[in-house]
């Protein structure tokens, strides 16, 4: 058994069974021993940033870590965008990234780089075998990183030598910690806050938005008169019909000024102090209002169900303390195609136990609140800001997801970083719709420009705002992935894209012309 063998035995003996990946030279023991070993799935895309974005995908659904296949420096500096993506969702990766022979180092070849000095920003755990013997024992230790509480990006970087080397055998991954619980102090604490009978917000993300976490929030919001409010963007959120439906902090600072104007108190559950995703002249970049306490219940990685639970005890909170939702009315909406009628349309369209990947960004701010009347689903979306991430996260979800349809939103400018997914979803015969909204402009920075106070914008700005000369065919460029596609421009056209595209089987795509 050579050190690439006994690597992929290790990972699938520890759990990780799903490799996405984009390989080259150094790689080739690593394939190669693939063929010799039961267990692992391994799924081919053509860049690397989807290869990243999908592992992301993949945890996020599944809450175990898939490894990547990267090929040196280069390939591993192709996916840090959507590493970069998964670290700030706490996503559990092992990345595998093929490194020249130890003894070709010196040589300074053209692919020669510092892969640990490009791994580490993104990177919570790096380590490079030294040797085949090693390569078994480093692969358990990076699973044991990557499935740590809280989940890590782990990076095992392998020279080509120490993968087709004599190894020992594989390794034993150590056994997986139980989930950090929480503080029963700072519990305390946030009842004796909620107690006070100030204005609190219960700011809430990670575990705390699964359905049993928003559930516990709903009774003690019906108990202390507090808002419960969710960042910008969360890993993933349960969301739809029955289920507790919270707001988000809004993008645009003065929204979020309004938003949080007049509270005393915020009381952070996994979440971080709101601030600004930008600085911009003159505007803070803090959000909260002046004078406003804030108080951490839990970190990224502890116990917030737990948590939430302890803290509805505290406070004598209960089921039958919960308040009536406001109805959300959906109605199919006809005509032009705008915001709201886009937002009815996707809304009366939710499948039941559906994944919603959002990168629809400006379209998409308002389909928030229509969706809380959809069908039960799940919503995941972008902490890191790295556009590219929404088309590859859906094919890893729908990787781990096969019996769930998955509905990726997506603009076209940022579709366009990441279109190879659509090959991969094809050649995998994924369950993803994609909705690509076509304005023909990179609309969030025509709105960045007058944010930052810029001016007014001439041809040469403009041009750098625009994707209109020439005109994406998204339709034409799905086919070419082998994707079917549709597009659409009016609500009624929509609405029978949707359908169908929902009944159907495999990938599919809409272009919504705007």
């Amino acid at each position: 058994m050579n050190g690439a063998e006994s690597l992929v035995r290790t990972l699938v003996a520890g759990g990780v069974d799903v490799c996405f990946a984009n390989p080259g030279t150094s790689e080739m023991h690593f394939v190669a021993a693939l063929d010799r070993v039961e267990g692992m799935r391994c799924v081919l895309g053509l860049f690397e940033g989807v290869v990243t974005g999908a592992a992301d995908g993949y945890f996020r659904m599944k809450g175990s870590p898939a490894s990547t296949l990267l090929h040196l420096g280069p390939g591993l500096a192709n996916g840090l965008a959507n590493l970069h993506n998964a670290k700030k969702a706490s996503s559990g990766v092992v990345n595998i990234v093929g490194q020249h022979a130890t003894y070709h180092i010196e040589y300074n070849a053209p692919l020669t780089s510092d892969i640990e000095g490009l791994a580490r920003p993104m990177s919570s755990w790096v380590r490079t075998s030294p040797d085949a013997k090693s390569v078994a024992r480093d692969g358990a230790a990076a699973i044991a990183a990557a499935r740590g509480a809280p989940p890590q990006i782990a990076t095992l970087i392998l020279p080509a030598d120490t993968a087709w080397n004599e190894a020992d055998g594989v390794a034993q991954v150590p056994a997986e910690p139980q989930r950090q619980s929480y503080s029963p102090g700072a519990v305390d604490h946030a009842a004796r806050v909620l107690r006070g009978g100030e204005q609190t917000l219960l700011l809430i993300t990670g575990s705390a938005v699964t359905e049993k976490g928003l559930a516990l929030a709903a009774q003690i919001a019906g108990k202390t008169g507090c808002k419960v409010m969710g960042p910008l963007a969360s890993p993933r959120m349960a969301r739809g019909r029955g289920r507790f439906s919270i707001e988000r902090v809004p993008y645009v600072i003065e929204q979020a000024q309004a938003a949080l104007q007049g509270f005393r108190h915020i009381v952070l559950v996994e979440a971080n102090d709101p601030v600004a995703f930008f600085a911009y002249p003159n505007k803070p970049s803090l959000l909260k209002p002046e004078g406003c306490e804030v108080h951490r219940m839990t970190e990224s990685g502890e116990n917030s169900v737990a948590a939430l639970e302890a803290l509805a005890s505290a406070l004598g909170a209960k089921p039958a303390d919960v308040k009536p939702q406001a109805t959300v009315e959906l109605v199919k909406p006809t005509g032009a195609l705008n915001h709201m009628s886009i937002a009815q349309a996707i809304a009366l369209a939710v499948p039941d136990n559906a994944i919603l990947v959002d990168e629809s960004i400006t379209t998409g701010r308002g389909f928030f609140p229509l969706t809380a009347g959809a069908a039960q689903h799940d919503w995941i979306q972008n902490l890191g800001g790295s556009i590219g991430y929404s088309t590859p996260v859906a094919t890893g979800a729908a990787v781990a997801c096969p019996d769930r349809k998955v509905i990726c939103m997506v603009g076209d400018g940022s579709a366009m970083y990441t279109l190879q997914s659509l090959w991969t979803q094809a050649r995998e015969g994924l369950n993803v719709l994609t909705i690509v909204f076509a304005n023909r402009i990179y609309q969030i920075l025509r709105g960045e420009f007058d944010g930052v106070g810029a001016g007014e914008p001439g041809q040469r700005a403009q041009d750098m705002l625009k994707i209109d000369r020439p005109t994406l065919d998204w339709v034409a460029l799905a086919k070419g992935m082998g994707v079917p596609g549709r597009a659409v421009t009016t609500a009624d056209e929509l609405n029978k894209a949707l359908a169908e595209g929902i009944a159907e089987q495999g990938p599919r795509l809409i272009e919504v012309r705007m």
